[in-house]
């Protein structure tokens, strides 16, 4: 009995010295799709809903509407209602997505997540102000993995 706690107390401890994946080492499969957790910690659905929901962090009711939190008021329709996306995607297609959906849907107006170089700056050349990259992430690693353990559980 002894040797299991200790077995489970190294694992935790593992788990909580896990290094996150660096946004230009993100590995994509053909179709977009990322198996390996970003932050190498399991997500909290509770914080990934509060993430989707935030104008602030997330703010992923801006473009789509989420049944969930029906009481975030001003869900957007720019995006498809992320209802049912834990029965539409894995885990993996949805670690893809967060991170940098252009990998699944060229052409989305959806921002990445998970990126750092390789923008377009068209204000560049108005402007002239433009911030150089690499830029920060817009969320780290294991807000990418908590939002995805939210979208998880939307099941229709």
């Amino acid at each position: 009995m002894k040797w299991i706690a200790i077995a489970a107390l190294s694992s935790v401890a593992g788990m909580a010295s896990a290094e996150a994946v660096a946004p230009a080492d993100v590995q994509f499969d053909d179709y977009g799709a990322v198996e390996v957790s970003l932050s190498g910690t399991p997500g909290d659905a509770a914080n990934g809903a509060a993430i989707v929901g935030d104008k602030k962090q997330g703010n992923c009711v801006a473009c789509h509407q989420v049944g969930a939190l029906a009481d975030i008021p001003f869900q957007g329709e720019i995006g498809p209602a992320l209802n049912g996306a834990g029965d539409r995607w894995t885990e993996a297609e949805l670690r893809g997505i967060v991170s940098n959906s252009k990998k699944t849907f060229e052409g989305s107006m959806m921002p990445s997540y998970y990126k750092t170089t390789g923008y377009i700056r068209p204000g560049d050349a108005f402007t002239g102000k433009a911030a150089s990259e690499p830029l920060p992430p817009l969320m780290d690693a294991q807000m990418i993995e908590d939002v995805v353990a939210f979208l998880a559980t939307l099941k229709e």
